[in-house]
């Protein structure tokens, strides 16, 4: 088949969430299946050009009252030979921040994904390219589906089949209702069924209804998202889709995310000979200026600092858990100011405790995984989570509260027969959380051997794309029969 896919963000080009991460990654295993696939992206700010090569002819993309022009770069993804695409206007992209500055979103985001999305059908024409299936990824490419049903209706365009995934339904593009002239649709369009939510644009609403097939990114998500509890007040919307909704679990790249031979640790390690960690726990520690302890549990912790990851609870649940029980925790990320600042001011007071690092580095996050005792996620909401895959690679057991991807792929300890991968909260509030780390704490120095196997029993599971893309490679096949129009 011939896959296009239209995304915001492209790991490692471009990286704010997991979405980058899956479209960096899953159309080089689909291209290993034998499919044709590309990839288009925005050429934003901080994007080298080194690699790129530039197209001669421009590209002229109908948004607003008119028509913008860019250029169009193409490079491959790393370590493949699939095309990736970058859609140059700098009016559009060169800033700093992908949707926003700091905690405010960018006044201009429609036309910016408007540009995006119909930038990516005008490429296709550019190129020649006529896919069986555009494969969108949220609200920032979602119009992608709209236009298939409305001004390419009648293109061979038109005939494609629309995979929409839906990464976070928490993030749906809204937007006042006399933008709407920016995505250069009909009022027709602006009704319930479609565009119109609250008296405001829902691109994810419209994409949602216009999209041949919708997967999001677990299979516990997929149900979550049609409860009043995770819906965003978009529960009805998908469940009226439910028919063509499939929950199919993101992977990891199992050769980055291998400690045998990670190149950011100082030693190595795998399931037979755990040695190795306990030089990364003891060297973790040096770096976080906590006591070297190989006997106190050390606890990591690697998200954006904000509520949706569970750090309000936490910041509840800590002077129980530095007060009660003997742990450390270490800490990267960043995110709200007040998370930030929390924390920040947490680990000056008790430097023998807890250390918090703001800021993104890749390579401490590497060694986080690997030198923790135990990885906590204790997010409100997860579609799919891919920290607590990375954790059980490493040996690091992960607690977590029990929702999306967290209930899918982490297996809950049984005190009876030692089982399990991992600790999980079901009803997440500062008790429960304070019980549950306590509860990992309790076996890790009442069951250590368990806690051994468990770690080996982790490091065995695999989590590779090799899957999750035969599923995908599935549901396009469903997509592309199904493609007779949406009533």
């Amino acid at each position: 088949m011939k896959i296009f896919f239209s995304a915001s963000e492209v790991a490692p080009f471009a990286k704010t969430g997991g979405l980058a991460d899956v479209v960096g990654a899953l159309p080089k295993y689909l291209a290993h299946l034998g499919h044709d696939v590309r990839v288009v992206m925005p050429l934003y700010r901080g994007i080298s050009r080194a690699a790129l090569e530039r197209h001669p002819q421009p590209l002229g993309v109908p948004v607003g009252w008119g028509e913008k022009w860019g250029a169009v770069w193409e490079g491959r993804l790393p370590k493949s030979e699939v095309p990736i695409y970058f859609l140059e206007n700098d009016s559009l992209y060169d800033r700093e921040g992908i949707y926003g500055a700091k905690e405010s979103a960018f006044g201009d985001n429609l036309e910016r994904y408007a540009f995006l999305s119909r930038g990516t059908l005008q490429l296709s024409k550019l190129l020649g390219f006529v896919p069986d299936v555009f494969h969108v990824h949220d609200w920032m490419t979602a119009a992608v589906s709209i236009y298939l049903n409305t001004w390419e209706k009648e293109t061979p365009w038109g005939k494609a089949a629309s995979v929409l995934t839906i990464h976070n339904l928490a993030h749906q593009g809204w937007f006042p209702k006399d933008e709407l002239p920016t995505l250069q649709l009909d009022w027709s369009h602006y009704n319930f069924l479609e565009l119109e939510a609250y008296d405001k644009i829902n691109v994810l609403k419209g994409g949602i209804y216009h999209s041949t097939c919708l997967t999001t990114v677990s299979p516990s998500y997929a149900l979550e998202i049609q409860t009043p509890a995770f819906g965003f007040a978009l529960d009805g919307v998908v469940r009226a889709r439910a028919d063509s909704l499939f929950g199919i679990l993101n992977g990891i790249d199992e050769t980055i995310w291998d400690p045998s031979s990670d190149p950011n640790l100082p030693a190595n390690y795998n399931a037979e000979d755990l040695s190795g960690k306990a030089v990364c726990k003891a060297e973790l520690q040096r770096e976080a200026g906590l006591p070297v302890n190989p006997n106190i549990p050390l606890i990591g912790m690697v998200s954006r600092f904000d509520k949706q990851k569970g750090y309000d609870v936490l910041a509840e649940a800590i002077p129980r858990i530095l007060g009660e029980l003997d742990v450390q925790l270490v800490l990267l990320g960043t995110g709200e100011y007040w998370a930030e600042t929390f924390f920040g001011t947490l680990s000056h007071h008790h430097p023998e405790r807890i250390q918090a690092w703001v800021g993104f580095n890749p390579a401490l996050a590497h060694r986080i995984e690997a030198g923790s005792d135990f990885f906590l996620m204790p997010s409100h909401f997860e579609p799919c989570g891919l920290n607590q895959m990375y954790s059980q690679r490493y040996g690091t057991l992960p607690i977590v509260h029990a929702v999306g991807g967290l209930e899918d792929t982490v297996e809950n300890f049984d005190e009876e027969t030692g089982e399990g991968t991992g600790f999980k909260v079901y009803d997440l509030n500062a008790d429960s959380l304070f019980d549950v780390i306590g509860w990992a704490v309790w076996a890790f120095y009442q069951r250590p051997g368990q806690i051994l196997a468990m770690r080996r029993r982790a490091m065995q599971k695999h989590f590779s794309w090799d899957q999750p893309a035969r599923e995908y490679e599935k549901v396009y096949q469903k997509a592309v029969r199904r493609r007779t129009g949406l009533k």
